[in-house]
């Protein structure tokens, strides 16, 4: 099999790595979601610049900002988005996948109106599914919207609504019919952040940073075009928007962490104890042999999804494997970092004996949060197991 790239695509991958050595702010100290105003300032003014090359949705139509790059294309730029770290944890959920539900489920009309500001930096989205009683078991979701004339009126609450106090806009799940089936009366809104009515509560993490919320909806209005698909389908477009952010998310985390593992060899490389380097030592060579054998395998999966991908053929099995393993491989490479880092490695960013900027100290906290985050791997193990093996529920 060969998994060589085309000159032209290798030729966008040397633009794209020049680029963003050029242009990701070289003070940035950001890993995840940007996490200070500071932080969030660089990242915003990071995606005006990439809007201006149009580069913030190379897969999406042209007419929308995209460039209808191939999979193949869009794999490279995820990559080298990844190992670079750029800062674009703003966009990350509207160009991942609100905008590709949007794309296939959108009017005309919502096309129009919300694609072309996510291609040019100007909106921020969140995502509205979770709430506090409706997590893995989501189809168990209580709020509610209700016509009224030509508008929808929504009560509820949603939580773990990441960027929600910095979001224009909010996908939402809400039940539209309470008598049906509890996968069959739910619908898929768009929802404007400024609506009379929202109210966005923090909620601190234990990595003592505000990215999480928890929004309460009381008597919100939004016009009928709020509406994203059919009335009482939302289940089944939430369930595919859940599959784009699957499949987004993986090529980005693993670039991410063949970064983080270079990180750290260059560390045990230029470190020593009792007058040898770290590397000298078996134990730390074995572990981080371990590691990179596991990001290559994590990659040539995302390979397989994205072979899919270019032959249209479905992939939402592959994505769900290439979620769980990934994920919880970088559990285990946080470990590693935390284990070899030592004492070291529990220091957060702002002490001067930090190592590697306290990343590893960040990713250990994050880490766990990730497997949870966008369907735990309990939920994938049972995707992989009922519709990939066809094994019955248990």
């Amino acid at each position: 099999m060969d998994f060589r790239f085309t000159p032209e695509e290798e030729a966008f991958r040397q633009e794209l790595r020049g680029w963003l050595r050029e242009n990701v702010p070289p003070d940035w100290e950001g890993v995840f979601l940007e996490e200070t105003e500071k932080e969030w300032k660089q990242g915003r003014a990071f995606v005006k610049k990439l809007s201006q090359k149009g580069w913030v949705a190379p897969a999406w139509p042209k007419e929308y900002g995209g460039m209808e790059a191939s999979p193949a294309l869009q794999l490279l730029y995820d990559e080298e988005m990844g190992y670079h770290r750029a800062p674009i944890g703003s966009i990350v959920q509207a160009v991942g996948y609100i905008g590709p539900a949007i794309l296939f489920f959108g009017t005309e009309e919502q096309k129009r109106q919300h694609l072309p500001p996510i291609t040019a930096g100007e909106t921020v989205w969140t995502q509205g599914f979770s709430e506090p009683e409706a997590g893995s078991d989501l189809a168990s979701l209580k709020t509610r919207a209700v016509k009224d004339g030509d508008d929808w009126v929504i009560n509820g609450d949603k939580i773990w609504t990441s960027n929600a106090h910095r979001s224009e806009w909010c996908i939402l799940l809400a039940r539209t019919d309470p008598a049906a089936p509890k996968h069959k009366g739910i619908s898929f809104f768009l929802v404007d952040m400024k609506s009379p009515g929202i109210t966005v509560q923090p909620i601190i993490n234990m990595a003592n940073v505000h990215s999480f919320n928890q929004v309460f909806f009381e008597d919100v209005r939004v016009p009928k075009s709020a509406l994203l698909g059919q009335e009482n389908q939302g289940w089944y477009i939430g369930a595919m928007t859940l599959d784009f952010e699957r499949s987004s998310l993986v090529a980005a985390g693993v670039s991410m962490a063949k970064r983080s593992l270079d990180d750290l060899l260059g560390y045990c490389r230029e470190t020593k104890a009792n007058g040898k380097s770290l590397l000298d030592n078996p134990m730390v060579r074995h572990k981080l042999a371990e590691m990179a054998i596991e990001i290559e395998v994590g990659k040539y999966m995302v390979y397989r999804v994205v072979s899919l991908q270019a032959r249209n053929e479905p992939g939402s099995i592959e994505a769900a494997v290439c979620k769980l393993y990934n994920t919880e491989m970088d559990v285990r490479l946080a470990n590693t970092g935390i284990e070899i880092l030592g004492l070291y490695g529990q220091l957060q960013k702002d002490s001067k004996w930090a190592q590697l900027m306290g990343r590893f100290q960040k990713s250990y906290l994050y880490a766990i949060a990730m497997v949870v985050g966008g369907g735990s791997s309990e939920i994938q193990r049972n995707i992989i197991a009922m519709r990939g093996l066809g094994l019955p529920r248990g």
